[in-house]
């Protein structure tokens, strides 16, 4: 049985980072401080270390002749199998619309706070300005400020937290979702055929599938040794979408063998990841990936995430041919939107929401 989600809280405005930054740049408040066994430490590899998530070149598995897409197609079995974790260049995305999505993001956080505090996100929900996953007075925050908006379908949307400022904010955001949901789709295809399914396997279990966006502000900090940008988790997605924004500060890490390693970003490439969606669906071959993001001393970063899954009314589990007397069920079969509202309704850690899907042995 499923625990009982803690209560949720408001957090107010006196934990925006940035007003805190603006107010007392040295100063980190207790409730950012964290505990000694989850502060970035030296259990992360160098920048300058070989370790590099792999990297996909979707135009050789979309237009590639037949020994680079072959090529291409076993990097990207190795990629979610081993790793969870990859970036993908030549994805189609115009490098023009990337920059405008980072350009209507930065401007919407650099507006005054009380035109922030016009789209507040309530208690447990996670659409809206402010700290998502807070159930406690003595919950641990992260150094970040996020905007997050349901996109598709329509009706999970909630048209009053779709800020006006900056004025082109929204029609920016619904034409990089159009293309966003497009290339999740390709991929979707790709990693179906990796597995040797039929290659719109996703596609059709998935239904209207459901997109959400998260544009992620993380000021810089005085003691980056002391605070999380974005605690430990891995995502309730079949697949999420991360876009590093240009200039910023290296802040994605990955638990790859139990090593912390940062994500360099590759110049308009995507970051892209395996959700616990998916993973259910693979039955653990392919795996989520615990991640974080860390702050920087003196430079602040900026990220666009998307969410990609099936519709809340599916009922999922791990497709047959993926299932024999190698590989047994681990995952029941249970109702997305349940699921959903687990992870929404339950603390970040690590991938410990992933147990609602488990058998137990």
């Amino acid at each position: 049985m499923a625990p009982v989600p803690l209560s949720p809280i408001n957090v107010g405005h006196i934990d925006d980072v940035q007003e805190l930054r603006k107010d007392r740049p040295s100063t980190i408040p207790d409730r950012y401080v964290r505990d000694m066994v989850e502060r970035p430490t030296l259990d992360t590899v160098p920048l300058s270390s070989s370790l590099q998530i792999p990297i996909i070149d979707l135009s050789k598995l979309i237009k590639g002749n037949k020994d680079q897409s072959q090529s291409e197609l076993l990097k990207l079995y190795s990629s979610c199998k081993d790793w969870g974790f990859f970036q993908v260049i030549n994805h189609g995305i115009e490098t023009s619309l990337l920059e405008a999505i980072e350009k209507v993001a930065m401007d919407f956080f650099m507006l005054p706070l009380e035109e922030k505090e016009k789209y507040p996100m309530a208690p447990g929900t996670v659409q809206g300005y402010g700290h998502a996953f807070v159930f406690s007075e003595d919950q641990k925050l992260d150094w970040c400020n996020m905007l997050a908006l349901g996109v598709e379908p329509h009706y999970i949307r909630n048209p009053k937290l779709w800020p006006t400022k900056p004025a082109k904010l929204s029609e920016t955001i619904e034409m990089y979702s159009s293309n966003i949901r497009k290339l999740c789709q390709n991929l979707l295809r790709f990693i179906a055929v990796s597995l040797s399914l039929i290659q719109d396997t996703f596609d059709e279990m998935f239904g209207v599938a459901v997109q959400a966006v998260r544009m992620n502000y993380y000021p810089p900090c005085s003691r980056p040794d002391l605070v999380l940008g974005l605690s430990p988790h891995s995502d309730g997605s079949a697949i999420t979408v991360l876009q590093q924004g240009k200039g910023s500060s290296v802040g994605l890490q990955i638990l790859k063998d139990n090593i912390w390693v940062p994500v360099q970003p590759v110049p308009n490439a995507l970051v892209i990841n395996i959700g616990d969606t998916l993973e259910v669906l693979t039955n653990g071959k392919y795996k989520s990936v615990e991640h974080r993001a860390v702050t920087h001393k003196e430079n602040d970063r900026l990220s666009i995430v998307t969410f990609y899954a099936p519709s809340y009314e599916i009922e999922l589990g791990p497709l047959p041919e993926l299932v024999d007397e190698n590989n047994p069920c681990m995952y029941r079969r249970y109702n997305h939107g349940e699921y959903s509202h687990y992870y929404i309704t339950n603390k970040l850690q690590g991938k410990k929401t992933l147990d609602f899907a488990k058998i137990s042995t």
